[in-house]
């Protein structure tokens, strides 16, 4: 009886080790959480206009029906750069004020659209999910994140430009230069004429002799010549 009982004894106690291994082989399938949300991020972000779209895909088993999806910067997440919240009815988001992005819930994903980022901006980017209500609160596990590079904008040197167009300033000298000429030349035109006019008068002078100022009123015409009278005297008797 001993032996059949120690016999016994023995395969009972295979059959619960056996049941012990399979229990305990199976257990991590058996403790799966209901409500459990994945998050699912592209690694690398390049930035060349200052415009980035992170979308967030995610998936969800369990009831919630408030949700709330933030982004954060930083590898300890530190900074939340913007979020948004929604359930059945509403949906609202705010956004930090040193950044400019703004959230957008469609079905199983989150985009994040940010904009006019600078190179000081490049980092890596973490999307977080939370379910508000009901209870129980759950949020997933942190991603690998985004890392987000922003590259940074050659500044671009440009001579400043005048006011006036270029061919308007050659045309009005070309104009200015045309009158300038115009001007000068009706000047020496006339001053040869003024020069002409001289030589004429000085050619064509008139020779008449003048009287002296008493001799006007003796009777005598302008051009007569002055008589002399002491040859006449010589013969008188």
């Amino acid at each position: 009886m001993e032996k059949s009982c120690t016999g016994g004894c023995v395969v009972l106690k295979f059959h619960n080790v056996f049941y012990k291994q399979v229990f305990f082989s199976l257990s991590p399938l058996l403790s799966l959480p209901e409500n459990k949300i994945l998050v699912a991020q592209r690694p690398l972000l390049t930035v060349a206009n200052k415009t980035a779209t992170l979308v967030c895909n995610y998936t969800y088993n369990g009831t919630g029906k408030e949700f709330r999806a933030s982004l954060h910067k930083g590898t300890d997440s530190a900074v939340e750069v913007c979020f948004i919240s929604w359930n059945m009815t509403k949906i609202s988001s705010n956004s930090n004020k040193e950044f400019n992005c703004q959230g957008i819930h469609d079905k199983d994903k989150v985009i994040f659209n940010l904009w006019n980022m600078s190179a000081s901006q490049t980092d890596i980017y973490f999307c977080k999910i939370e379910a508000m209500y009901p209870p129980p609160y759950v949020y997933n596990e942190k991603s690998n994140g985004t890392v987000i590079h922003v590259k940074e904008t050659p500044i671009q040197t440009q001579e400043p430009q005048s006011a006036v167009p270029l061919w308007i300033m050659v045309a009005v000298t070309g104009v200015l230069a045309f009158y300038s000429m115009l001007i000068t030349a009706v000047f020496i035109n006339y001053w040869q004429k003024s020069k002409k006019n001289m030589y004429h008068q000085s050619d064509y002078m008139n020779m008449t002799p003048r009287h002296p100022p008493y001799q006007k009123n003796k009777g005598y015409p302008s051009y007569a010549p002055t008589r002399d009278y002491t040859a006449y005297r010589s013969w008188q008797p």
